[in-house]
């Protein structure tokens, strides 16, 4: 039998536990292709780099961070960097395949891979954050490229830390490399509609799920986990369809209005104080009690490992949508199942972010940008297309759209692994 991985013992509530319990589950429905499923469950290089910084204050201090390419039979490695203080090897393992089968779920010409220091960059200064990106980008440079492994934004880092890496990659190869990071800044390549494809993404699976179900967005009551890009762009875009945002928590607090929160003024808030507590026009609420709220749709769009089995037994929502990676633990999922709520899952449905990636890559490429209707409208077929592959393969193996959307990439990515063949 093979062994697992020498350098991590995962849990089944672990990041990395958690995706090789998805991958078991869908070996059933990959026939002859069943053969290579090891392929999935052993990331193809993790990079672990020492990023030593010297301070304002003239002290020196070392910071831990990874690059992981999961599988790259389809392409370079495309995935995010996040700086936070819990960022582990695991971690940043699951991360990075749960994009290689993302990139597949939608068809994108990519494999999967994931970056993350460990560090809380709100404890550093301006030039500190701009001293540990660049010393982290030289130590990754090693591996990453616009044909070998692309970078992007993730949970605590932006367009600036990402014209940071550009720079950095760039001075360091001897010409400007626009290719090597999306999620730049527009004047320096990056694309327009960047920022909210991710939400917008939540939002048009969301609009699809609630379709078939026959569900009314006008009114339809939405509670928000995660009030970042992700969950105030989805929210933006729900609240124009006339859905009522009840509830919304982050690492600040729990706040609720059961007659609606006010989107824009909320918004304005927490750019304005950096979270939800404070707002006015609501009522705080207990951590806890976030899952109870009355509400049809929910978004969990802030870290990992949300939704427990005892908070999938709470939950009114009708339908789920995966603004974060990996929030539902397996067991919770099958709870969900149970019960009849729908889960429209993180690698389908936050897919958006990386789909526009993948147009301001080719963007860059080509030297001619589109404007931000054609960038949402190709958006909009993409991720409609998708969905209807992976539903018509739920609604044939009587499977979730989990299993689906795993049964859908995980086929393509072991097919190019079959046809590409082994080397040596």
């Amino acid at each position: 039998m093979p062994q697992p991985l020498s350098f991590v013992h995962p849990t089944p509530h672990s990041p990395w536990g958690t995706y090789l319990a998805q991958v078991d589950r869908v070996v059933p429905y990959l026939g002859h292709l069943a053969r290579w499923v090891e392929t999935l469950k052993r990331p193809k290089r993790a990079l672990i780099v020492d990023i030593p910084i010297e301070m304002d204050d003239g002290r020196i201090e070392h910071f831990e961070g990874y690059r992981v390419q999961h599988n790259m039979s389809r392409g370079p490695g495309k995935g995010g960097v996040r700086y936070h203080p819990d960022v582990t090897l695991e971690e940043v393992m699951a991360l990075a395949a749960w994009m290689s089968v993302k990139n597949a779920a939608v068809n994108l010409p990519y494999g999967g891979a994931k970056g993350g220091v460990r560090v809380d960059p709100k404890q550093l200064t301006h030039k500190e954050l701009e001293r540990m990106t660049r010393r982290y980008t030289s130590e990754i440079g090693l591996i990453i490229g616009p044909q070998q492994d692309i970078p992007a934004p993730d949970v605590n880092t932006n367009p600036q830390i990402m014209a940071w890496m550009m720079d950095t990659y760039s001075m360091n190869v001897g010409a400007t490399a626009t290719g090597v990071v999306t999620g730049k800044p527009i004047h320096l390549g990056g694309s327009l509609g960047r920022v909210k494809a991710t939400g917008r993404g939540v939002f048009v699976t969301g609009r699809e799920a609630a379709r078939r179900l026959g569900m009314d967005l006008n009114g339809a009551r939405v509670a928000v986990q995660g009030f970042g890009n992700v969950g105030s762009s989805a929210a933006e875009l729900f609240g124009q369809a006339g859905s009522k945002l009840v509830a919304v928590q982050d690492h600040s607090g729990t706040i609720f209005n059961g007659d609606g929160l006010d989107i824009a003024a909320l918004t304005t808030h927490v750019r304005q104080t950096g979270g939800v507590a404070g707002f006015g026009a609501a009522e705080v609420m207990a951590t806890e009690d976030f899952w109870d709220v009355d509400c049809d749709i929910l978004v969990p769009a802030a870290l990992e490992g949300q939704i427990t089995v005892a908070r999938a037994l709470r939950l009114k929502a009708r339908i789920v949508l995966e603004g974060a990676n990996g929030p539902t633990l397996p067991d919770a999922d099958d709870t969900l199942a149970e019960r009849g709520v729908l889960v429209v899952p993180d690698v389908i449905c936050n897919a958006g972010g990386v789909t526009v990636s993948y147009f301001e890559w080719v963007q860059d490429f080509s030297s001619f940008f589109w404007t931000e209707d054609e960038i949402n409208v190709r958006l909009d077929k993409i991720m409609i297309g998708a969905l209807k592959r992976i539903w018509d393969t739920a609604d044939h193996h009587g499977i979730t759209l989990r299993t689906a959307t795993f049964a859908v990439a995980c086929e393509r990515i072991l097919m190019a692994r079959e046809e590409r063949g082994l080397y040596p």
